[in-house]
């Protein structure tokens, strides 16, 4: 019979990390969510009087002269764009990281520890210089657009860089390794004698894939695409510097209005709406997994 674990030294032992999550997140939402309900000052900062002018602005216009409210959908469009945006990414990061993660898995123990570091060592690097070299790699004059052209299949340098295209890439090239880990991770768990079985009961590959391999492997799916939507909402460099200012996103016009405008309530306001968003998703995310769970108990 096991004895009853011992509560109090639990509690000192989680106490370190209680107290950096208390420091370093709630202190800093909870400061955030009360700017939000603030004015803004003239030149940054904060008036301490309640307003929630901030929220009115996510979707209201006020004329300057009458103060009366018109709905406005410029806000709703960036972060519908930074959602699709992110959603893209993942999807791709997704197709690409799965037969990666399987390769790697596959190979013998040797080389495994190898295709691993190929894939990591990349992201050694600061991701500002790693956006810059993207941005060099992709412009007119990049080598992508000169070989193009020297090999006949352009007349002139395709337009690769400052549009959502060159985003999109971007965030896929930051955020691939964060999905192919977990994929990877789920897979040389996996029990291949379940496919060959799938294979004796004459299912073609598509169908073992689907029926087989890819429930197993959904812990990992959901883990990769977490880690890759999530932070891909709030991607701010590769949207200011592949997209050069003209595609914006929702991480782009937050610190917009904390350099920019000086407006920081709006600032952050915009935060709390995206951590929400954020919470939310992993809030369902955690639910779905426990239901899972406790279906498969």
């Amino acid at each position: 019979m096991k004895a009853p674990p011992d509560t109090g030294l639990a509690a000192l032992l989680l106490s370190p990390a209680l107290l950096i999550i208390a420091v370093f997140m709630v202190v800093p939402i909870g400061i955030t969510t009360l700017y939000s309900f603030l004015e803004p000052a003239r030149f940054g900062g904060v008036i301490w009087e309640y307003s929630p002018e901030a929220y009115i602005r996510l979707l209201f216009e006020r004329d300057i002269f009458d103060d009366t409210l018109s709905f406005s959908t410029d806000y709703l469009r960036i972060f519908l764009r930074s959602l699709m945006q992110a959603g893209v990414a993942t999807l791709l990061c997704l197709i690409i990281g799965i037969p990666t993660a399987w390769f790697i898995a596959t190979r013998p123990d040797r080389q495994k520890t190898l295709w691993l570091m190929l894939v990591t060592v990349p992201y050694w690097v600061n991701l500002l210089v790693r956006t810059i070299a993207m941005l060099l790699i992709l412009r007119d004059e990049g080598p992508v657009n000169e070989t193009l052209q020297l090999i006949g299949l352009t007349a002139g340098p395709l337009p690769l860089s400052y549009n959502n295209f060159a985003v999109g890439l971007g965030l896929v090239y930051s955020f691939l390794p964060f999905m192919i880990l977990p994929l990877y991770a789920a897979i040389e768990r996996f029990d291949f004698s379940l496919l060959e079985a799938a294979y004796d009961l004459h299912a073609n590959r598509w169908k073992a894939f689907v029926g087989v391999v890819l429930p197993i492997l959904r812990p990992g799916v959901v883990a990769g695409s977490l880690l890759v939507f999530i932070p891909g909402i709030g991607a701010f460099l590769a949207p200011d510097i592949l997209g050069g200012g003209k595609t914006m996103m929702i991480g782009n016009l937050i610190g917009q209005q904390f350099q920019g405008s000086r407006n920081w309530p709006f600032g952050a306001a915009l935060s709390t709406v995206l951590l929400s968003l954020t919470l939310i998703a992993l809030f369902w995310s955690a639910r779905r997994a426990a239901k899972s769970g406790a279906q498969v108990l």
